[in-house]
């Protein structure tokens, strides 16, 4: 008996809101409505809170596929209009997709209304058919594993500097969908990677007093008082927490664009304890 080729069933993420779409989901079930087994869904209150690095892990934890399904337009429950701003992050999230090599119609929003239940069936149907036709994800890119897995974990990292600098896109309101499709071109992403910051932190001009490391939403910068500190890239979120929070009579952070970044001071290098007591006395840095 010869091998039989196991047919692909691909992991599909659906994240839906609670009021409409998973109510179309639930009336599909009830009415005994038949769409693809292998689609789970996860509930949200509103689509607008469904943000990209739930998109972007998804992948990265294997999904071959990520729905987003929310209210139609003009008919959320919340006087934010969330789907307008799950609409806006789609759209950056899919050129995003396109930009690393995934086919971004891997990502897919829908609208569905809570009476919807055969539209939710046949929408989950024909995106099914669509990933079983693709393969596994990074298959038909002609992606290894292990580099589509380092470019989503870069977007992952990224994702708070990319929020923060299109935050104004990402709030775009409009009731013609088809201005969305134009809302993020694909030179504008590009330059988003190429032009990501990196933070350093100046060995030279750092005083361990700690300020930047206690500033630091993601944690990536080690060391303690009279050490130097050193910025850990791979933690990174580009934020620019650090060179903000810098007292401006050190100036130890640097913003580097485009270029390579210094490796760090290494730990049994790091001691400042001579170096800041002088300081103290100088009046520079607080005692104790």
């Amino acid at each position: 008996m010869g091998d039989t080729e196991i047919k692909f069933k691909p992991r599909l993420l659906g994240i839906v809101c609670n009021w409409c779409c998973y109510g179309g989901a639930d009336l599909a079930g009830v009415s005994r409505f038949q769409y693809p087994p292998y689609i789970r869904l996860m509930r949200v209150m509103c689509s607008g809170r469904v943000d990209m690095k739930h998109i972007f892990r998804a992948f990265a934890n294997g999904a071959d596929g990520v729905f987003v399904g929310g209210c139609h337009p003009n008919d959320c429950h919340y006087i934010t209009n969330g789907n307008y701003d799950a609409l806006a992050m789609i759209q950056l999230c899919r050129k995003i997709l396109e930009y690393i090599g995934v086919n971004p119609e891997r990502l897919r929003i829908e609208w569905v209304s809570a009476g919807e239940g055969i539209r939710f069936a046949n929408i989950m149907s024909e995106f099914g058919m669509q990933v079983e036709k693709w393969g596994p994800l990074g298959k038909s890119e002609g992606i290894g594993e292990g580099e589509l897995q380092s470019r989503l974990e870069q977007v992952v990292r990224l994702i708070p500097y990319i929020k923060l600098t299109k935050r104004e896109k990402l709030r775009f309101r409009s009731p013609d969908e088809d201005e969305y499709s134009n809302l993020f071109t694909s030179e504008e992403v590009e330059s988003l990677f190429r032009e990501a910051p990196s933070y350093y932190i100046d060995p030279g001009k750092c005083h361990g007093c700690m300020t930047c490391a206690r500033r630091c939403p993601a944690g990536a910068i080690a060391g303690v008082r009279n050490q130097v500190h050193v910025i850990d890239q791979e933690k990174c979120i580009k934020c620019g927490s650090c060179l903000a929070a810098c007292p401006s009579r050190f100036g130890a952070v640097t913003r580097i664009r485009g270029g390579p970044v210094s490796p760090g001071v290494p730990e049994s290098e790091r001691d400042l304890a001579g170096k800041s007591r002088d300081k103290a006395e100088e009046g520079l840095l607080p005692v104790g």
